[in-house]
């Protein structure tokens, strides 16, 4: 699917990049002009200036034959400023013999524009050698091109030492940055945004290592503009990594303050992941008013944080339309929110065919959602050929879901390779299936030093099996930290089975309130809904003898089904005198299997008189166990057999 904006949409378009022809071509005469005549034209209009000037010239004068062949070239009047700079190139005027090369240039003369830089590059014109050595690189004659570019660059001129910089970059050559910076200290904006480039690079690599990866999303909207400008630097040359950094954001800074969109963008993620919101906002919004696409798609991002999710859809658009595929996908993330499928289903199409692989990742998320499972298998698998990792992954899923395990396993493997963690879990769970848990197990490691919950609860689980307790700690602790409360349950459980047998309490002793570790862990379980881990902080509650807090937590377990929450809660009522109440949920807890429950509920009807209702639940006592319960419901039933027949 193609965007295009409307007519003066594209005018516009049009204007601005005829308007950043012709800037090049002026900051190049005037580098001409400034760097071989000073000319002071602050007190004079341009017209009062070209009137002073031609005058002179006919009279002869070469320096104002050289200026009004400069001011008509920078106009682009060529015919008329030709006679005056070849008059002034005559005389020996060295501006003019660069100027006339510049104008023979235009006009499609590249060797005769060769021949008067030459000239005025030997007289030492700067901007001539500049121009002589881009003349050459472009014929692929490097050597001379480096002469030029040299004697340009040594005598300060900022293009030169640019030009020199991209030449020596090119073959590699570590005095490639000594220029860069040579030429972003004369105020070239382009060598001071890679220069901050390499910089930036530099530290990273020292902080993270050479072959570090795993971009944010945000940071991947710099760092492709980045690839192909970045510059090699001098690795002699390497200071600390955060004093390269903070350099290296004073370049970015300075760039964007010259008019460097990308520069700007670059400004902008480097202060929002510092959290200077505002300020990354300013930047984003410089470089998009520029024409930037990736800084007005993560200028919506920053607008859609702030919660302003009109302002960031139009900067969004704005980005889509200029064939941002992340901005696309933005796109059609905020209308599947709104349940606007049919539009989401465009704009993540719209992704697709700007090159975002997500947004065919994105459309298998939306049909699966639908239930629209062949075309969900169907995006899926392409953003998977593309490479997409996760998309690998949810093709699996739908593949074994399917029933089709050999085709899932593949498809788990290569998105686990590539680094899924959900991928690599769901590896593990396909191989327990198995019974192959030494496979699992390996897949489960992998997932969980990743930090996959899950995954991490379930080596916890194999070590406690394997009797590592040391391995079952740790992983269970990283589990229940993300979250998991059966193995916030489990970790209680290890550290309760170490707790000493306090004994009976000391006669006067005073009782002890704070909580233990174990305690805690329990507790953290149980406020997640863990039934089991809800029974055992209702049994230290109740050991502590706090009845209030026992009653709650095992009424939670009991009425999220518990069976033996329901059996605890029917003792603690019994004992503070509810027995009716008691037997209800001792009634629950025998008719879902607890044999102790309907032993007690044989026995209350045994004192009640009710032998045949007690007989009843005896028989139900015997049926559950356990063993020392059916032995002792066999021997009351007995009893009441009796008595019925006494």
């Amino acid at each position: 699917m193609e965007f295009m904006g409307d007519r003066a949409t594209l005018l516009e378009t049009g204007r601005f990049v005829q308007r950043h022809v012709k800037s090049a071509a002026d900051d190049i005469i005037e580098a001409v002009v400034a760097g071989d005549e000073a000319i002071d034209t602050t007190a004079e209009n341009e017209t009062e200036t070209e009137a002073r000037h031609r005058r002179a010239a006919e009279s002869g004068d070469a320096a104002s034959m050289s200026v009004l062949g400069a001011l008509l070239l920078r106009r682009g009047d060529l015919d008329g400023a030709e006679p005056y700079l070849r008059g002034a190139t005559a005389e020996g005027d060295r501006a003019a013999a660069n100027n006339l090369g510049v104008l023979l240039h235009q006009r499609g003369y590249a060797e005769e524009a060769a021949g008067w830089w030459r000239v005025a590059a030997v007289a030492g014109s700067a901007p001539a050698a500049h121009a002589l050595g881009r003349h050459h690189r472009e014929r692929g004659d490097e050597p001379a091109a480096e002469y030029w570019l040299r004697q340009s660059a040594e005598q300060g001129h900022a293009l030169g030492a640019y030009a020199l910089a991209d030449l020596l970059e090119h073959r590699s050559d570590v005095g490639a940055e000594r220029w860069l910076r040579a030429a972003a200290e004369r105020g070239h904006r382009e060598a001071a945004y890679r220069l901050a480039l390499a910089l930036e690079r530099r530290a990273q690599e020292v902080t993270r290592g050479p072959s570090a990866s795993g971009l944010s999303a945000r940071d991947a909207l710099v760092h492709d503009t980045a690839q192909a400008d970045s510059v090699k630097g001098d690795p002699g040359s390497a200071g600390a990594p955060s004093d390269e950094l903070a350099e290296a954001e004073q370049w970015f800074r300075q760039a964007a303050a010259r008019g460097h969109r990308r520069a700007a963008l670059h400004l902008g993620a480097i202060l929002e992941k510092r959290g200077e919101l505002k300020e990354a906002g300013r930047w984003y919004l410089s470089s998009a008013k520029e024409g930037e696409a990736k800084a007005a798609c993560a200028l919506g991002f920053l607008l859609r944080d702030a919660g302003d999710e009109e302002s960031a859809a139009v900067w969004w658009l704005r980005a889509a339309q200029d064939g941002d595929g992340n901005a696309a996908n933005a796109l059609g993330a905020l209308h599947a929110a709104r349940g606007e499928q049919q539009t989401a289903e465009r704009w993540y199409r719209a992704a697709m065919d700007a090159g975002d692989v997500n947004g065919a990742y994105n459309l298998g998320l939306l049909c699966a959602a639908q239930d629209r499972v062949q075309h969900a298998e169907q995006w899926y698998r392409r953003a998977a050929y593309a490479g997409h990792r996760e998309a690998a992954n949810a093709l699996a899923v739908l593949l074994l879901q399917a029933g089709d395990t050999d085709g899932a396993e593949p498809w788990f493997s290569k998105a686990a390779e590539a680094g899924s963690v959900d991928a690599a879990f769901n590896l593990g769970i396909l191989y327990a299936g198995r019974d192959d848990d030494r496979t699992a197990l390996s897949w489960y490691e992998r997932a969980a030093a990743a930090g996959h919950t899950e995954a991490a609860l379930q080596v916890g689980i194999a070590g406690l099996r394997d009797g590592d307790e040391q391995s079952a700690e740790r992983h269970l602790r990283c589990a229940a930290g993300g979250g998991s409360a059966e193995a916030a349950f489990r970790l209680a459980t290890v550290l309760d089975a170490r707790r000493p047998d306090p004994g009976p309490p000391a006669l006067g002793a005073p009782r002890e309130e704070a909580k233990t570790e174990c305690e805690e862990w329990y507790e953290r379980a149980a406020q997640q809904g863990h039934r089991r881990a809800q029974v055992r902080v209702g049994m230290l509650a109740a050991a502590r003898g706090d009845v209030t807090e026992a009653a709650h937590w095992y009424r939670e377990a009991a009425e999220a089904g518990s069976r033996n929450g329901a059996f605890n809660l029917g003792l603690l009522l019994a004992r503070e005198g509810s027995e009716r109440e008691a037997a209800l949920w001792w009634t629950r807890a025998a008719r879902a299997g607890h044999g102790r429950a309907a032993l007690r509920l044989a026995l209350l009807a045994a004192r009640r008189g009710e032998l045949s209702e007690g007989r009843r639940w005896c028989a139900k006592a015997v049926e559950l166990g356990p063993a020392e319960v059916a032995e002792r419901a066999a021997r009351l039933s007995e009893a009441l057999h009796q008595e019925l027949t006494a």
